[in-house]
């Protein structure tokens, strides 16, 4: 997959993770790096699940990437947690 797809993906992908964890974006370069790190996770876990991982620009592909971005955001807001000013 292009570098192109990729960014398309994550972005798509950390957006809609967002949206799923905590109902707003966490930004749009944290969405994205978190989507990208989240297709590679959502990747590895249907991997080892025995399924395809991110197979290109799809349908199937995006739900691997927003599988991996919602669990790379519960780890995210694990360590980070919410920070009041």
């Amino acid at each position: 997959m292009s570098i192109i797809a990729w960014v398309i993906l994550g972005l798509v992908a950390g957006f809609i993770g967002s949206k799923i964890v905590n109902k707003s974006g966490e930004g749009l370069l944290l969405d994205l790096v978190l989507g990208i790190v989240g297709a590679v996770v959502g990747g590895f876990i249907f991997n080892e699940f025995g399924a395809a991982g991110v197979t290109g620009l799809n349908i199937y592909s995006l739900i691997v990437a927003v599988v991996g971005a919602v669990v790379v955001l519960f780890i995210y807001h694990a360590i980070v947690g919410r920070r009041t000013i």
